[in-house]
């Protein structure tokens, strides 16, 4: 898993709309590639295939020896898989067409454990869903070092709960091979093999990677079945951490995708564009800083709740008065620096920037590409279109973020700031495939806090005072990343739903442009 990745929770959402297929609560089991439907019960699991072509039914052992308290591998006969391997029917395509744009959503995990088994389930079903409208090929390639191909994510999310969970309560499903290829920086479990490669893990097969997922929930579905309450009370947490966990990778799936599609010759698209409907268009006739006097403000996580560990602790933080942009920076605007040569004036830029500007030639945001003088046009996963100024502008890096706002006469919120401005803003979940303008129905408060693009921060990604990170290797999980890191705030257009709140701490390194991130002004008063 990159370094830097985006770390949320889950807001309350209904349980996603599966199309015509049965509503049963195994529902999990789902090969987005495939014509296929699979429920999983406690006592065994049933695959059936549908469509032009027949295949034999294989059916799925799953035993569970309470006396060892121990669940055996997967007992599979007939491994027949499907040639349509690749391909996803247009009922499917629909479907996932309207999750990508928030139509469809996965449920909060709560406290009990049929409504954590629940949100495991659709959280997994999801994922297969996002990867429905990509080949075997799309899912093996890796276009830079820090992408990752979309098999990987989907063995790497299943090895997370194999270790985390399978191994401390039952019996894990991976080997020492699958150990060290889905391993991604946890350096108290095992070596791993470098992140920069892992576009060359032909084998596991694709299929393979994908029966290994099988396993692995068919296994947790035993063990929640079977826990006694003391187990349960002890892996809930995880569940919960690994649920999180698969909803980041959510997201990463179409930030590599993106990226790889752009990096195709043909510049293919990922799904064709979803008809949104007539949308009003804001007019910004508000004033456009929203002003806050100094203040002791309340910052971080509470302990009710899930929260990641850089979250928390709560704590006391002075920010100074300042005023913080109601709106987030548009194409338009930043189409405007550009044409004040914003890329071509070093006094703009930090250092580092600069020389990084200069050595990767940056002169517009990431996806942009120029047709013709003062024509731009962007790359999206609904093919390249237009660059159009109303939109926030997306695919920026901190360091031009900085640039920007310093040739704005302006600055970067901090993130006490930033979590002091957005206040009550409720999480609003991800409505389409590319951060949309804003709408017109806007309230008094900052807009777009949430959904459209994650907002960089002049905070550098530390510890807060008396910050403790989780025990064991999930320690590792944020805690090692806290050098040469800088926060983001909100949320992403692609930010799956459920998966933001006010106190999520996201980052990246200050030159990444790959995440879907985006820039708020602020200024001193």
């Amino acid at each position: 898993m990159n370094a830097a990745v985006a770390r949320g929770s889950m807001a309350e959402n209904p349980r996603p709309h599966l199309g015509s297929e049965p509503q049963v609560r195994w529902a999990v089991f789902l090969h987005a590639l495939t014509p296929a439907h699979e429920t999983c019960t406690g006592s065994g699991a049933v695959r059936n295939f549908t469509g032009q072509r027949k295949f034999e039914q294989r059916a799925v052992s799953l035993q569970y020896v309470s006396r060892q308290r121990k669940i055996p591998r997967l007992s599979l006969r007939n491994n027949s898989v499907s040639a349509a391997l690749g391909r996803v029917n247009a009922r499917q395509s629909e479907e996932y067409m309207q999750m990508a744009h928030g139509e469809l959503s996965v449920a909060r995990p709560g406290t009990g454990r049929e409504e954590l088994r629940s949100a495991f389930l659709e959280t997994r079903a999801a994922t297969l869903k996002i990867t429905a409208p990509l080949s075997a090929e799309d899912q093996q390639v890796q276009s830079m070092p820090d992408a990752s191909p979309a098999k990987w994510h989907l063995g790497h999310t299943s090895w997370f709960f194999d270790i985390f969970l399978l191994s401390r309560f039952s019996s894990p499903v991976a080997g020492p091979q699958l150990n060290h290829i889905f391993n991604s920086y946890y350096d108290t479990i095992g070596a791993q093999h470098p992140r920069a490669r892992r576009g060359l893990i032909t084998r596991p097969s694709l299929d393979e990677v994908r029966a290994y997922r099988r396993e692995v929930d068919a296994a947790i579905c035993g063990f929640l079945d079977v826990a006694s309450d003391p187990e349960w009370n002890a892996a809930a947490p995880l569940l919960k951490l690994g649920i999180q966990h698969e909803q980041q990778h959510q997201e990463l799936i179409l930030m590599d995708i993106k990226h790889l599609l752009f990096s195709n010759p043909g510049r293919p698209s990922y799904l064709p564009e979803y008809p949104s409907g007539a949308c009003m268009l804001a007019a910004r006739r508000q004033a456009p800083w929203l002003e806050f006097k100094e203040a002791l403000v309340n910052i971080g996580a509470l302990q009710e709740g899930f929260a990641f560990d850089n979250e928390r602790p709560h704590h006391k933080a002075w920010t100074h008065a300042f005023r913080v942009g109601r709106h987030l920076v548009t194409c338009g605007d930043w189409l405007a620096f550009m044409e004040a040569g914003g890329y071509e004036r070093p006094e703009f830029w930090l250092s580092e920037g600069w020389a990084t500007a200069q050595a990767e030639g940056w002169r517009a945001p990431l996806y942009w590409s120029m047709q013709a003088p003062g024509r731009w046009t962007q790359f999206t996963l609904t093919g390249e279109r237009e660059v159009r100024p109303r939109e926030p502008v997306c695919h920026v890096s901190y360091y031009e973020a900085d640039a920007f706002a310093r040739w704005a006469g302006a600055r970067l919120p901090t993130e006490q700031e930033w979590e002091r401005a957005a206040g009550e803003v409720w999480p609003e979940k991800g409505t389409s495939l590319h951060p949309m303008p804003e709408p017109a129905a806007a309230g008094p408060g900052p807009q777009q806090v949430f959904g459209a693009v994650w907002q960089w921060t002049a905070s550098a990604y530390g510890p807060y005072p008396g910050f403790r990170p989780l025990e064991g290797a999930a320690g590792e999980y944020n805690g090692k990343f806290m050098s040469g890191q800088m926060v983001l705030r909100g949320s992403a257009c692609v930010t799956p739903p459920g998966h933001a709140r006010l106190t999520y701490r996201n980052f990246y390194p200050p030159a990444a442009r790959w995440a879907f991130s985006g820039v708020r002004l602020a200024s001193d008063v």
